[in-house]
């Protein structure tokens, strides 16, 4: 296979993998409610009051729990893991194929720098 059929593939089965494995989770429970509005556009100027009366400025809050970020961390291996094992059963492809057309139309992806040195994904 020529490089560049190898970078459409790999482009492809990337945002599918993104959409089907990732976006569609526990992360949609996550992300949905009320959206911050910040004046300063860098949420500086953004606070939250806990329980106790702490004010913690947004910029230093977490914005997941440890079991929020287990739980979801769970699902994306589990997925991952169901879509690489299925992914030659003509069925599961049948099945995930509105998907896949719906991940084509988003941005191009490009190699991630920390990623792409050899054994320095954490930078």
């Amino acid at each position: 296979m020529k490089r560049k059929d190898e970078e459409r593939a790999a482009a492809s089965l990337a945002r599918g993998m993104a959409m089907i494995c990732v976006r569609n989770t526990v992360l949609e429970d996550l992300h949905a409610g009320y959206v911050l509005m910040t004046k300063t556009g860098d949420f500086s100027d953004v606070v939250v009051i806990d329980g106790t009366g702490r004010r913690i400025p947004w910029t230093e809050l977490s914005r997941l729990d440890d079991g929020e970020m287990r739980d979801l961390m769970r699902q994306v291996v589990d997925r991952l893991y169901t879509f690489l094992l299925r992914i030659e059963d003509p069925a599961f492809r049948d099945a995930i194929d509105p998907w896949m057309n719906a991940a084509a139309r988003w941005d191009d992806p490009v190699l991630d720098p920390g990623l792409a040195k050899t054994g320095s994904w954490t930078e």
